[in-house]
This record gives structure tokens, sequence and C-alpha cells, in this order.
């Protein structure tokens, strides 16, 4: 039953700063769902973010704008409660497990239907699903196998009643379904080819809004779909959104967005300047933060190649920058310096904070101990003279990112370590990424509120972020000891797996350097109500509402 796999699942855990439980956090911020005044419908909300949604395919669309598009018109079997961390019931009215957590059999609502007009029932679970586990290549769509893999098949038992089944252990399936890529899509959706199924005109969707227009780096247009009644139980109501619609403007140029929104352009901003927030506040205007849970932003370090392929220039990142530093003066009561790889808001999150704590000294006399010395210019080189040198690739959609690299960039100078920061837009960075052998760093965060996160970015099985080979001593154990935390829904056993897992990655082999949790920051006029975030840190509209203007 969902209350057995939540139990035993999420380690009850204090949630951050007061961000998700209606209390203020510091700086006089406001929490989301903390107005109490009756709900007003209709209207639009109009709302500006940095970036342009370019994919709005929910199974495949990545980045946050394509998320948070794809988290207002998809509808999941599953539901992650964003205040407690819980799995509830959704388009899945209950579940059981089977004992080797290879078996999920669910027990659908029979009252919902889709933007066309047709029913979903077990078919269409099947159908996704399948997708997303297995891919098909006529139609051009891989699998989704970070979250999948092991996935034999699903089969329909009756029209209410699925049965999913892996070949592995899989404890974090279901807060899997809860992310926004695992929306369910429509029928006629499903057949398209991969271009054509990212069109808003070929969305077919079971969630609160449907897509009404997307003009490309403009605007994506959100609409009320009349009739919708399955919200999950623990939403501030049911029935239909209150707003008639969602405007959503892209203006990348934050001093820009802030001016619109002085200006009563727009209702509400994503993406707030960090010297915006104080002002704003003072002006009346509402801050509304939460942190986004999974792997913190990090310097994932590459063992594959030269210079991070050395242990002791990986120690040497870690000690030699100040994490005091970066929150006095690039970070905002919005966002919380890391303590560890893994985002306090994850349930297994352990504090390592004291391993994480700047020492120069220390990391000068690991460096010289490994060969390193220090040339005229200050950088140091090997025995063969070459320059210890990092390349690091980082995303400039977040607006603490390049400050936070260039004050790393600055200590770690100091003790010889030059960095050349490459800090791109998405798309570019997304092509760079290709390029592997060009970056020592690569920097990034995946949200995620489980401690399966961990198995999905790190694992040699998976993503490989450390780019651990075959022939490393350590490739075994980097798979042993993520893959624990997928193989039990044992509260106790689930923690140690945990500990272990960030333990192995932060101290015993430093294969990632954690900088800071990054959060959503949306500052709202006082006309608009209920600014909220689904888990993951999406902005979702089903309960905001705003008053007549």
């Amino acid at each position: 039953m969902p209350s057995r796999f939540s139990k035993a699942t999420f380690l009850v855990a204090a949630l951050v700063a007061g961000v998700l439980t209606g209390c203020s956090a510091p700086g006089n911020h406001v929490a989301a769902g903390d107005d109490t005044a009756p709900p007003v419908s209709g209207g639009t909300l109009r709302f500006a973010v940095l970036d342009a949604p370019a994919n709005l395919d929910p199974h495949s669309g990545s980045s946050y704008p394509e998320s948070l598009i794809t988290s207002n018109i998809t509808d999941k079997l599953t539901y992650q409660n964003p205040a407690t961390g819980d799995i509830e019931p959704w388009l899945a009215k209950s579940w059981e497990i089977n004992p080797g957590l290879t078996e999920f059999t669910f027990h659908l609502r029979d009252d919902v239907s889709f933007s066309d007009g047709t029913r979903f029932t077990a078919d269409s679970v099947k159908e996704n699903f399948d997708l997303l586990g297995l891919g098909d290549k006529q139609l051009g769509i891989v699998p989704v196998t970070a979250y999948w893999v092991g996935y034999v098949g699903t089969e329909v038992l009756d029209p209410t009643t699925a049965k999913v089944t892996f070949n592995r252990p899989n404890a974090g399936f279901l807060q899997a379904l809860s992310l926004y890529f695992s929306g369910i899509l429509g029928h006629s959706t499903l057949q398209l080819p991969k271009e054509q199924r990212s069109l808003a005109q070929n969305l077919v969707t079971t969630g609160p809004f449907t897509v009404a227009e997307h003009i490309y780096q403009q605007k994506t247009v959100l609409k009320k779909r009349p009739g919708y009644n399955w919200a999950p139980a623990s939403r501030q109501h049911n029935g239909e959104a209150y707003l008639d619609a969602v405007e959503i403007s892209v203006i990348p140029e934050a001093g820009v967005r802030t001016g619109a929104l002085r200006a009563g352009k727009v209702d509400a901003i994503l993406d707030v300047n960090n010297t915006d927030e104080a002002p704003l506040t003072r002006e009346g205007y509402r801050i509304v933060p939460q942190l986004i849970p999974g792997r913190d932003i990090a310097l994932d370090l590459k063992t594959d190649l030269f210079p991070t392929n050395d242990r002791a220039v990986r120690e040497a990142v870690k000690l030699g920058w100040n994490r005091d530093a970066l929150t006095k003066t690039v970070l905002t009561p919005s966002y919380k310096v890391s303590s560890s790889v893994l985002s306090s808001r994850v349930p297994g999150y352990v504090d390592f904070s004291k391993d994480l704590k700047q020492d120069q000294q220390q990391a000068e006399r690991i460096l010289d101990a490994a060969g390193w010395k220090k040339a005229t210019d200050g950088i140091r080189v090997d025995k063969d003279g070459r320059r210890l040198e990092l390349a690091l690739l980082g995303i400039n959609n977040l607006v603490n990112n390049k400050p936070a690299y260039e004050l790393i960039q600055q200590d770690l100078r100091k003790i010889g370590i030059d960095l050349k920061l490459n800090v791109l837009p998405i798309p570019d960075y997304t092509a760079a990424s290709t390029q592997q052998q060009r970056w020592n760093i690569q920097v990034a965060n995946q949200s995620r509120a489980d401690v399966a996160v961990l198995e999905q970015v790190y694992s040699p099985q998976f993503t490989n972020m450390s780019k651990l080979s075959q022939g490393d001593p350590i490739y075994q154990r980097a798979i042993d000891t993520l893959s624990a935390v997928s193989k039990t829904l044992d509260k106790d056993q689930r923690a140690k797996a945990a500990e272990a897992a960030q333990r192995f990655l932060l101290d015993e082999q430093v294969l990632t350097v954690p900088v800071y949790n990054p959060a959503q920051v949306t500052a709202a006029g006082p006309k608009v109500h209920n600014v909220g975030y689904e888990a993951q840190s999406r902005n979702v509209f089903y309960d905001t509402w705003i008053e007549p203007r």
C-alpha cells in the first residue's frame, strides 16, 4: 500500500529553512501556500522566465523551463507531497509491491480522461511505460534508462489494473513515477515520431492545463482544462484550476525581468537576481523560494582525464576554496551552501560539512606530496612540466552559478590550480557536453527527492559522471556501493546505504565536490496568491489564483 512505501522509503527529515512548511525563511521571505483568503477563479497569470522551453515532450524535455511546462499539463501515477516527501496516490489509487521490489501492481482511477476525450486506462499505462522503459527505434524514442533500468514490461490485468515488472530491485520506482518526465500521454501523441511529439498541437494529456500557444523563445500559453477533477487529495483544492490561463514569457536578462514585474507588465517572475530579492521584498513583492532536492550543484571530476585522474588533485579541489565566503558574498537566504552531495531535503542526507571545510594548507601539502610544484607564475606543474590546469563546463541557467565558479577559481589559483571556466547557456552546454575529452569538471545538479539519484548520476551502470573505466579498481565498488540504495525499503538499511554512498563519493574517492543547494526563487506581486512548487521545485499553477486587476 502507499503508506507502507512512504514510511519505509522516506525518512522523516527536517525541511530546510522553512521553505516548505509555511514558515518564513530568513530575510522576510514568504513561503508558498500561506494564503488564507477565499480563492477567486479567473484571470491570466503573466509569468516570466529566464530560458525558453524548446522540447515540450514530457518524456524527453529535460531543462527546467521544459519541465515547468510539462509539470502543469500532465498527471502522474503517483504524487510526491512537497511538504512531507511522502508518495501519495494520483492517477493510481493504490498499489502493492512484491518483497523483491521487482513487481509493482497499480490500481487506477476510472474517472480520468485525456484532453482529446479518450479514457485513461491500464492500456495507457502500458503504452507510456513501454516507451519510457524500452523506447522505440522506429519512432526515434530512446528509453529513460537512468530511471527504468531493468524494466521488463507492463502487464494489463484489467482496465484499471497494471503490473510493472523489473529484473532488479527498484526501491525508488514510485518516487520516479512522480517526476516530471513520468507524465502520462495520450495514445495519439505516443504514436508520433520524436520530432512531432514535442509540438504543442500534438500534446494529448490529462493535466489541469493544456498548451494553447507556443512560440519558441517568446512565450507559451497554458489554458485551463474544463472538467478536470482528479488532483491528489493533499492539494489545496480539487476540480478545475483557478486560473483561466498562464502566459509564460521568456525574458533572458534578470534586470529586465525585474523591471517588467515592477512595471506591471508581468505578475510574477522566476530566476530572481540575488541583488533584487531584498529590494523587491521592501517594495511589497513576495519572494517565494524552494530549495531543489536531489544532487546539489557539484563539480563532478573526471577520472579518465589528466590531471583529475590524480586523486591528490581531486582532494585539493575539495579543500582549496572557501564555502563561508560563498555564503556571505554570493548566496542569499534562499539558497544553502552544500554540506553533502545530496540536498538536505533528500531523505537519507548526511551532513559532511566538517569534511568540506576549506583547508588550503592541507591542500598544498597534498599537492606537494604528489609531486606538483609551483612554477614561476604560481601554477603547479608535474614532473613532466604539465600544468595543473582544469577545464570546467557549467550552465549559466541559475543566477548563482557563474559567481560561485569565479570564487572557486580565485581560491584554487592561490594553491596553484588554474581553473578555466566555460559557463554556457543550456543549448551550448548541451552541445559542449558531448565533447567529453575537453572537460575535467562538469557542473550540474539533478533534481530528485530520493537517494537513488546518486546511483542514477554516478554509477558506471548509469550516467557514470566520473567516467570510471572497467579497468579501474573502484569500478565494481562504485556499482555495489551505489546500487545498495535501490535494494531495500527498510528505513534503517536504506539510511546506512545512503550514508555509505555519500562517503564513497565525497571522502573515499573524491569523485565530486558539492558547491551549493540551488533553489527556485519566484517574485510575485501582492495580488498573486498560492505561488507553489511540486516536490522537485517546478512551479505548479493548479492552486494559484490572482485578484482581479
